[in-house]
């Protein structure tokens, strides 16, 4: 892989709001040229979702997300049969004479065809993203499942036949590691892990993504999210708290961290989620932190 085709992937991701770092540039190129799955571990708020958008928008194509959940199976991930719609068409032709392989083959037609995200995206004519989200919290018969489908791209439908994909998308799957993966999905997969940003790309996303912000101001957020990272927390705050966490304290018009000690206390609920952290977050752990911004 040239260092000019990753450079020209890092420039398109970075016009679009997104910093990446060498190593994640390069996964996403091979990505690519192998035609293999990515799959990104890392905690929540890290990025993970945005990498998906991000090189959407750069490589100009559309993003598909199959958000994964507990219970979920191919009618949601794949395809279903407009039930509703079937039952109506048969009650409008009720009367017509067709026999029943007509009535088959009309009635398990594309007409009928409900398209899920999988389905969509193998009907793309440019390779689109496909964005498999959180796969950890799905389960493994799922898991299983879309081993089948991402080795083919092609669906099988029982009425129906069939369908091969029009173009491979690119496919990117995410996990928060809440469960562990199978083997086989792992090695189906290229793997980047997702690390909290260090101190000057998260300083430079916050900088691309809330230019509203003052420089100052920026420096300070970041300096004190950072802290609180290692902080003895429960849920340590990602990029996505950063970003919001910014853009609260310039709405409230503030332009110096150091001189809002109050309002780093009664906004910290846009970087601490529990009520764990709330409570050890109290005023002498602020004021600690406070004293390496002031």
């Amino acid at each position: 892989m040239s260092n000019e085709s990753n450079n020209d992937l890092k420039l398109q991701l970075e016009k679009n709001n997104y910093i990446a770092d060498e190593s994640l540039v390069t996964t996403l190129n091979l990505m690519e040229h192998l035609g293999r799955p990515l799959l990104i571990e890392g905690e929540a708020g890290v990025g993970k979702t945005a990498v998906a958008k991000a090189l959407a928008e750069a490589n100009s194509t559309r993003l598909i997300r199959l958000q994964c959940y507990e219970g979920i199976d191919s009618s949601a991930a794949v395809y279903e049969w407009n039930y509703s719609k079937q039952l109506l068409w048969i009650k409008l032709n009720e009367n017509k004479s067709a026999s029943t392989d007509d009535l088959h083959t009309e009635i398990f037609s594309r007409n009928f065809l409900l398209e899920r995200p999988l389905f969509a995206a193998i009907q793309e004519e440019k390779s689109p993203v496909l964005l498999i989200d959180e796969i950890d919290r799905a389960d493994e018969s799922f898991e299983a499942f879309l081993l089948e489908v991402l080795s083919e791209f092609q669906i099988s439908i029982p009425e129906y036949g069939t369908i091969k994909a029009k173009s491979v998308p690119l496919v990117i799957l995410t996990s928060n590691a809440s469960r562990e993966l199978s083997d086989a999905l792992r090695r189906r997969c290229l793997y980047h892990y997702l690390d909290f940003p260090e101190y000057e790309r998260e300083l430079t996303i916050v900088m691309k993504r809330v230019p509203e912000a003052n420089e100052k101001l920026i420096q300070q957020v970041v300096n004190f999210i950072q802290q609180t990272r290692d902080a003895d927390i429960r849920k340590r705050p990602g990029v996505a708290e950063t970003l919001d966490w910014t853009k609260a304290l310039v709405g409230l018009g503030i332009n110096d961290l150091s001189k809002a000690f109050e309002q780093i206390l009664v906004t910290r609920g846009c970087f601490l989620k529990t009520e764990e952290d709330h409570q050890y977050f109290d005023r002498k752990i602020v004021a600690k932190l406070f004293e390496a911004i002031a």
